[in-house]
């Protein structure tokens, strides 16, 4: 069988059949028109080992000596059914490939492996899409006579010697998507997820790279898994001297079992190469997404609306009059979506109460929401609500008359005996595997966006998901692809409706959560100096237009820092721009700047939610350069970041990426201006400047061609630490 090579974007994935089964013997840099004859890839033997080279199978098989972590694992109960020849081997299956065809645009494969002694089949398809991203998943069907307990089945890439460090992400609540980094060596990684959601520790991206890789340098190897329930990421490193990149579900013992005829289908690994740092894997992802038919943004005609939410300003104070008076102030900003946040539901007075029940609170709304929705309407914004459909608190009457629709690790309700998992935040899971369940969660959704004005969801979801089962049996798959089935069927039935993926901030941001939402909210904390860096790496998979980031109070509620408006200003400006704050207490100077803020929202949100991502790569780790860059290269905004105090006394001339080399630019400071500042004397700490006197071009601009930009750049004011400065970039000409 002749090998299939898949190519596009600089990037060649090739597969070779000659031993049986497939496998992957390149990913990654463009290999050209040519393929020599593959027999010259075959490995020498070494002594004491196999008698034959060893295949790394695009499934990995201990049948072909794969030494490492097998891509499936899985047995038929223990037992030998001779009367269906099903032997008890099948724990250990020899896949060998029986067909394997490839697209005509050369950029998809399909490939099926089969052993029938063992009863198992497994499909596996490959697209490799316009800009360099690859897609993977694989279906395993059981067709021998009896049961097949899956335990295991992996998705996995080569990645080749050369990559010789491993950066991750990880986290907690308020501080997600942090990076960490370590050599590699010899032996398995293993990052677990067991939080029944993606996780905030979760790692949205993997990546191996060249040693000191770095945004905008070196070749990088990612991935990621596009999964919202258990999973676990790992990098396998064997003494031979191959690794494997990849992940799969973390199956619960005995949470699959296939009848005969019965398949499984892996979520989707997202794999991208860069041979020019971690920015080029960025540019993958983005031209991904942009590509889809339901992305949200400008390249689809429709615009990120500034959003305001009324969590941070009111909480559960639900009073009419009040929230009237925001929306109000909030219109006068040119604020576009109003957003209702948790505590208008019935018997929702506090977070012990009430989930579960949702219906508008008549005590609170004796009008229903109406009278609230027509005045946000009137005042020209959409009107959006938050919902948490997942979750239950016992003191509700939906438990009171349903107590089996609750999770537990026992078959019987907790009213019958049954165990319940230890409470979080106060409240359960509703079990939406039980079909009656998901009905009425559903029945309940549809009635709320039917009977009212609503243009938005932010659908939350606030715990994890410890001891879940269904009838007594783990059931975080059964839970995940139910949730997913009521994304799906609200979106069929209101397909106006945006729905944001939130969970206690940002414990569920995955590509399977995003192929059904239309933005996720990466962290419940807005604190601008926090969001500095969960933004710029939630960022390096998901595009800006995707990332709610909004503009908190002075005094953060979530660390108590303190920061100034620009600040705060310009952090939330490179995402879906938004404020969570009680704008009517406001200071004339903040009000001011905020309104200036959209209105530059507004005017570069076109580029901000198009453009290419760019991050700079400097020498001093508190100081941070990124922006976006038009695809065109005619604009970009930049923002310089100071973090903390500097090494140097000055930050010195720092380049701007991504720029045309042959182009000539105009560079200003356009946040903040003199009318930004705060009105005291000079020098005063309230100032975000630190100098007696700004480097010469600030004033008034600078000219110069892009290689100068990039390669010489332009000395930067001295900021104090937690401040920012906004440049825009244009072309002259």
């Amino acid at each position: 069988m002749h090998p299939l090579h898949l190519r596009t974007s600089g990037t060649s994935l090739l597969l070779a059949f000659d031993r049986g089964e497939a496998e992957m013997v390149h990913w990654g840099a463009d290999l050209g028109d040519s393929i020599p004859d593959l027999a010259l890839l075959r490995s020498p033997i070494p002594h004491s080992a196999l008698d034959v080279p060893v295949v790394a199978g695009l499934l990995p098989q201990a049948s072909s000596g794969w030494l490492g972590r097998p891509g499936l694992r899985g047995h038929r109960m223990g037992a030998v059914e001779a009367e269906h020849s099903v032997p008890g081997y099948a724990f250990s299956p020899a896949l060998r490939v029986v067909a394997a065809e490839q697209s005509e645009d050369g950029r998809s494969a399909r490939i099926v492996q089969s052993d029938a002694e063992a009863g198992l089949d497994v499909v596996s398809e490959l697209v490799l899409h316009e800009g360099g991203l690859l897609e993977i998943s694989h279906e395993l069907t059981n067709t021998g006579g009896g049961a097949y307990q899956l335990d295991e089945l992996g998705v996995v890439v080569p990645v080749p010697a050369q990559a010789a460090e491993l950066l991750d992400l990880t986290g907690r609540w308020c501080r997600e998507n942090h990076p960490q980094r370590h050599t590699i060596q010899q032996g398995t990684w293993v990052r677990s997820g067991r939080h029944g959601r993606t996780g905030h520790d979760s790692s949205l991206l993997v990546a191996a790279g060249t040693p000191g890789f770095a945004n905008r340098s070196g070749r990088v190897w990612a991935v990621h898994f596009g999964w919202s329930g258990n999973h676990e990421q790992y990098l396998d490193s064997l003494a031979d001297g191959r690794r494997m990149l990849g992940a799969t579900e973390l199956l619960g013992s005995g949470e699959i079992v296939l009848a005969p005829g019965e398949s499984y289908r892996t979520p989707i690994l997202y794999a991208a190469y860069s041979d020019r740092g971690l920015d080029g894997v960025t540019d993958a992802f983005y031209r991904w997404f942009r590509s889809r038919p339901n992305h949200v943004g400008t390249t689809s005609g429709r615009q990120r609306p500034v959003v305001l939410n009324t969590w941070e300003a009111v909480y559960f104070d639900h009073r009419l009059e009040p929230l009237l008076e925001l929306a109000e102030s909030a219109a006068e900003l040119g604020v576009e979506r109003f957003v209702l946040d948790d505590g208008w539901f019935r018997g929702r007075r506090d977070d012990h109460s009430g989930l579960g029940d949702w219906y508008v609170d008549e005590a609170l709304w004796p009008d229903g929401l109406t009278p609230l929705i027509e005045k946000v309407n009137g005042l020209g914004m959409e009107f959006g609500l938050w919902v948490e459909p997942e979750m239950v608190n016992l003191d509700s009457d939906v438990a009171r008359a349903h107590p089996d629709w609750i999770v537990g690790p026992s078959a019987a309700s907790h009213q019958d005996g049954g165990r319940l998992p230890l409470e979080w935040r106060h409240q359960h899971v509703i079990d939406l595997a039980n079909p009656d369940a998901w009905q009425y969660i559903y029945d309940l959704l549809d009635a709320l966006l039917t009977e009212n004005n609503i243009a938005y969801l932010k659908w939350d979801q606030n715990r994890d998901l410890t001891e879940h089962g269904h009838r007594g049996r783990p059931s975080v798959h059964e839970q995940t692809l139910a949730v997913y089935r009521l994304f799906d069927a609200l979106k069929a039935a209101h397909p106006g409706v945006e729905i944001e993926s939130c969970s206690s901030g940002g414990a569920r941001v995955d590509l399977g959560v995003l192929q059904r939402t239309d933005r996720v909210w990466a962290s419940d904390c807005n604190d601008a100096l926090e969001r500095q860096t969960i933004q710029r790496w939630t960022q390096a998979v998901l595009p800006p237009e995707l990332v709610g980031s909004h503009v908190g109070p002075t005094h953060s509620h979530t660390t108590g820092r303190v920061h100034d408006i620009t600040f705060r200003a310009i952090t939330a400006l490179f995402g879906h721009f938004g404020m969570e704050w009680d704008i009517r207490e406001a200071t004339d100077r903040d009000r001011a700047v905020l309104k200036r803020t959209i209105e530059l929202y507004k005017r570069h949100r076109g580029l901000l939610h198009s453009g290419e991502r760019v991050n700079a790569d400097l020498a001093d780790p508190n100081l941070k350069l990124h922006g976006v860059v038009a695809q065109d290269r005619s604009e970009a905004l930049f923002a310089a970041v100071v973090h903390g105090s500097l090494a140097a006394e000055v930050p010195g001339r720092v380049g701007l990426p991504g720029l045309d080399p042959e182009r000539t630019y105009r560079i200003e400071a356009i946040m903040p201006t003199s009318a930004d500042l705060p009105k005291t004397v000079e020098g005063d700490a309230e100032s975000p400047f630190a100098e007696i006197s700004p480097p010469a071009w600030l004033a008034d601009g600078a000219t110069a061609s892009g290689r100068f930009l990039a390669e010489v750049g332009l000395p930067l004011p001295v900021l104090r630490p937690e401040h920012a400065l906004l440049l825009r970039a244009t072309t002259v000409g």
